[in-house]
């Protein structure tokens, strides 16, 4: 289990909220900036820094915000444009820079944004650089005169960097031709827009591209990852084999079936586990999920003969629990599916490229592929609180949990936590009974709204 480290400034992926307002108003930015140049010295000799950002309508004011404290720091600033998280983790890993910054806030909505930061290694930075850098940048915010960001020219994209991932994902399934596939992929107006249309081209089949004119605002907004029974209704609709479907930053992928099924990332890691283990690649026979997937998974994981970990919710957790156990597979029921043989962070366009090559090499379809997955009846219940006090500390939530793991020990799992990136409590809760799921879902989300809700 992970140390639970105190953050100021820096949540599970990175700095995140409304942009312009702190933590991301344009002081904090461009001190963000200014405490990244000044780090990098410490985490690698060079100081060149590769930016991509997402299609909000803030992501191109904080991009020229940041590079202005990089420069400022005297680092080197490089903008890749319009690309996924994984497709920065990707260029600064093969490209030499001392580091990558995205400009998303991946899965929330318009108004929202965020900083996330990536090593030399691709790999995202470790928890000790962060919380030296929230040090200076609180500082910085507090005391640097900062440019004005209507001041600041548009940052100049590299339109090559975009090339070289599109190609890194091509390389990364050898032979996959698509001819005779119908697929439906829901781009979410977010930045796979630009990136999917030219790989789908290069790699042959009848391809129906949605959501991918992005307007700044309509990013996520009622598609993508977040809302995959549109794809689903879409496959259906079109008569298509596979839906695929990416969240903000793509690096989350989610997928429909032929009779609309939706396939979320436990079903996921089961085909690409049994995958790896029948070409002897699994390693140890394990896969690393989070204590968010379902009891089914696991049991279903069994019956192949493999066993499962569970890391806390966060990809930056699931890579821990896999690095400290070897696991050749690992990932999140949201999609978020880690290949480290392939990439040092989830990637929801080499998820969806991973399981069409699995697809064309057995013969079957998705449906056919996940047809014994029988998934545990769960919820879960998102409430909005003020303040993010330990629940255990207040009576009240204790004892409805307390009730509710008494009843559920042998037959379900409670699971009460904080985001790490917004201010939520996630109630979640899976029984064989639904109606125990139900009620006890209710009783602790009451009890939460009572004491903390907004």
């Amino acid at each position: 289990m992970s140390t639970v480290i105190e953050r100021k400034l820096f949540g599970t992926d990175g700095i995140r909220g409304v942009a312009g307002i702190a933590p991301l108003d344009a002081t904090t930015v461009f001190a963000t900036g200014l405490a990244l140049g000044h780090s990098l010295p410490k985490i690698a000799g060079e100081r060149r820094v590769i930016l991509g950002r997402d299609t909000r309508e803030s992501s191109p004011w904080i991009a020229a915000m940041l590079a202005a404290g990089l420069r400022e720091a005297g680092a080197e600033v490089e903008s890749a444009g319009v690309v996924t998280t994984p497709a920065v983790a990707f260029l600064t890993r093969t490209h030499g820079f001392a580091a990558g910054v995205v400009i998303s806030a991946s899965h929330n909505p318009w108004h929202d944004n965020g900083i996330k930061l990536f090593g030399a290694d691709g790999f995202k930075l470790p928890d000790a650089v962060e919380l030296a850098m929230e040090d200076e940048i609180l500082s910085h915010a507090r005391l640097a005169t900062v440019p004005d960001p209507a001041a600041l020219p548009p940052i100049e994209d590299n339109g090559a960097l975009q090339s070289d991932y599109i190609q890194f994902l091509i390389d990364c399934v050898p032979g996959l031709n698509l001819d005779g596939l119908r697929i439906v992929a829901d781009c979410a107006n977010g930045a796979a827009a630009p990136i999917a249309p030219e790989l789908f081209r290069r790699l042959g089949g009848e391809v129906t591209l949605l959501n991918i004119s992005p307007d700044g605002r309509n990013i996520n907004d009622g598609c993508g990852a977040l809302h995959p029974q549109w794809v689903a209704h879409e496959v259906q609709q079109r008569g298509a084999d596979l839906g695929v479907t990416f969240d903000g930053d793509a690096d989350r992928c989610m997928l429909a079936g032929a009779k609309g099924t939706v396939i979320n990332g436990d079903a996921i890691l089961l085909v690409a586990a049994r995958d790896l283990k029948a070409r002897g690649m699994l390693s140890d026979d394990l896969v690393v999920a989070t204590t968010m997937s379902n009891m089914g998974l696991e049991a279903a994981l069994k019956r192949s003969g493999i066993r499962m970990l569970r890391a806390p919710v966060g990809d930056r957790y699931v890579l821990e629990q896999m690095q400290k156990n070897g696991a050749a597979l690992g990932g999140e029921q949201s999609g978020h599916i880690l290949f480290p043989h392939l990439a040092t962070t989830g990637d929801g366009l080499l998820t969806a490229l991973v399981v069409l090559d699995l697809i064309a090499r057995s013969g079957k379809s998705i449906d056919e592929l996940t047809a014994d997955f029988k998934v545990f009846p769960q919820v879960i219940v998102n409430v909005k609180v003020r303040e993010k006090k330990p629940l255990e500390s207040i009576p009240s939530i204790r004892e409805r949990i307390r009730e509710a793991e008494e009843e559920l020990k042998d037959s379900g799992r409670v699971v009460i936590r904080y985001s790490g990136t917004e201010a939520l409590a996630r109630v979640m809760i899976e029984a064989e009974s639904e109606e125990a799921m139900r009620r006890h879902a209710d009783a602790i989300a009451g009890a939460i709204r009572a004491e903390l809700g907004v």
